[in-house]
């Protein structure tokens, strides 16, 4: 069944008719998609179908109805509706929603909303008024220059023409194209002129260096002290988006350096910084930036970790903790350009290939922050533990592992087990079955283990997958038994008496999480062995003599 998300909803044929019709509801989520990136909304599908039922028939005046009726409860949302008829022979409502490219699109009694995953949430002051700056940022690229389209830089040009006809992801249509048709398909140009995007990417120097924002980048290498030992900028505008990036990764010294880590009989090296995340990192930086905000894209480089500083914020509706599943794009055109050029991942950020790079190199996911100012995006240096990496390796070939299933098997490896709340915590998972599609075969194939049930269920690598894979396991009791957790904390109590949760777990081991603890002398109660004192926070436990 297709999923609801962030272009696509369907709704019941009752929310436009009979004697309670939910239009106010419509209104809100046609105002949602508006802001968002525009989508579709199916209307005369029940939420569990992808067809709508046998033999329904759509009035013929029911359409016309539905835009004027949400015409006077919306403002600045673009609404268009078409009767299709569906493989069963029942009929249902495609309503188109069109993005609000330049204005903020609203209801009648002044409410906004925003489209994000497959709900609309409401937009409150900040994010309205981040908003209302990012507008002009979405229509940027394809603004007309005063640039003749022939004044293009010819070396430029020859290269992007090009390497578009040599890219696996372009059709055969466009690369079948003249070099002019080209240009156009990819709105470089507008009739006789560049646009902004056409002068990033194939203009002259001086007409780059004209434009009102044109990308630069500055490297910064900083020693233990703080002090600054290195400097390389790239600011003289002679080089478009893919230049810049290749500049980057070829010409600063500190992305070739890394560790050795024993595989048997053989070492494996893994650098510091591997190339697909300062890739992904960088082409992020210069796709997504808000090309109507003035600021260099900061790489500063220190002892112990790697930070990335990309001028403005986050899009409305993109946070730090949904970054890994959330897709906004500022920049549509020119995000094309780089994944038609292979430059980056188009659905979604990328952050899942920088995610499945670090952890694949026992590492931790990066952190993005939001500043005042910037987005910036923590990598760290350290491997967290480094006779992990084979293990991640042995099992993802063998296994052929997805990158959501890597990411996952690699998260837990790392921490030894998770509780279900710590996973979906760590990648931002909600709904009812938070963990499909990123457990399931890891769990049916018995590559991960679980025990307890829904909060409390506790996942674990399986023991003979770790045997098999010769990976020595340092010993933790983050897996231990219940049954043995639970005389472990009778034997505890026995010799320490009337003591709370807390100093339970500082004697046994703090690496077991309290939940745990606290389940078991629910089962210690309940089996007559245990007894409690006091309320909340001041409860003490003592064996039942």
């Amino acid at each position: 069944m297709r999923e609801e998300n962030v272009t696509f909803d369907r709704k019941s044929l009752k929310i436009v008719q009979g004697k309670n019709p939910g239009w106010e509801e419509l209104a809100k989520d046609c105002v949602a998609f508006a802001n968002a990136r525009g989508g579709h909304i199916f209307i005369g599908i029940e939420n569990d179908s992808d067809l709508p039922p046998v033999g329904q028939r759509i009035p013929e005046s029911l359409p016309g109805k539905i835009q004027l009726r949400l015409s006077q409860l919306t403002v600045n949302t673009s609404i268009l509706t078409s009767v299709v008829t569906s493989s069963n022979g029942g009929q249902y409502i495609d309503m188109t929603i069109q993005q609000s490219v330049s204005t903020i699109a609203g209801t009648t009694d002044g409410k906004y909303y925003i489209r994000i995953g497959d709900a609309c949430t409401p937009l409150h002051p900040d994010q309205l008024l981040r908003l209302l700056n990012d507008k002009p940022a979405y229509n940027w690229e394809a603004k007309p220059t005063r640039v003749k389209r022939e004044d293009y830089d010819a070396n430029k040009f020859s290269r992007f023409v090009n390497d578009i006809r040599n890219s696996p992801r372009v059709s055969s249509f466009v690369k079948e194209k003249t070099d002019d048709e080209i240009i156009d398909y990819y709105l470089f140009a507008d009739g006789d002129y560049l646009t902004n995007l056409g002068v990033l990417w194939v203009g002259r120097r001086t007409d780059r260096a004209k434009l009102k924002y044109a990308p630069a980048i500055q490297f910064l290498k900083y020693d233990e002290r703080g002090e600054r030992v290195n400097k390389l900028v790239w600011d003289d505008y002679s080089l478009n988006p893919k230049e810049l990036i290749e500049e980057v990764w070829q010409n600063i010294p500190d992305w070739k350096e890394g560790i050795e880590v024993s595989d048997g009989i053989f070492r494996d090296f893994i650098p510091n910084y591997g190339e697909r995340t300062i890739r992904e990192l960088i082409t992020n930086a210069l796709v997504h930036r808000p090309y109507t905000t003035a600021g260099d894209v900061f790489i500063n480089l220190y002892p112990d970790r790697l930070e990335i500083h990309n001028p403005g914020g986050f899009p409305v509706g993109v946070t730090p903790q949904n970054i890994l599943h959330e897709s906004k794009r500022r920049n549509e055109l020119l995000c094309k350009v780089a994944y038609d050029l292979l430059l980056m991942e188009k659905e979604g950020s990328g952050y899942d290939v920088i995610y499945e790079d670090l952890i694949a190199n026992g590492k931790p996911a990066p952190e993005p922050e939001e500043r005042d100012d910037r987005v910036v995006v923590t990598v760290r240096r350290l491997i967290v533990k480094p006779e992990i990496v084979r293990l991640i390796k042995t099992v993802s070939e063998q296994y052929n592992l997805s990158r959501k299933e890597k990411i996952s098997f690699g998260l837990i490896a790392q921490n030894q087990s998770l509780s279900a709340i710590q996973f979906s915590k760590m990648l931002n998972l909600k709904g009812l079955n938070p963990t499909r599609g990123w457990l399931d075969r890891l769990l049916s194939s018995n590559i991960i283990l679980s025990q307890g049930r829904t909060r409390g269920t506790e996942y674990y690598v399986n023991p003979v997958i770790i045997r098999s894979s010769n990976y020595i396991k340092i010993p933790s009791l983050k897996t231990i038994e219940p049954y043995r957790l639970r005389e472990l904390i009778y034997e505890d109590l026995r010799v320490y008496p009337n003591s709370s949760i807390s100093e339970v777990s500082t004697r046994i081991g703090l690496e077991i999480s309290r939940y745990k603890i606290r389940e078991q002398l629910k089962l210690l109660i309940e089996q007559g062995r245990v007894i409690s004192t006091g309320v909340r926070a001041a409860t003490k436990y003592s064996c039942k003599k």
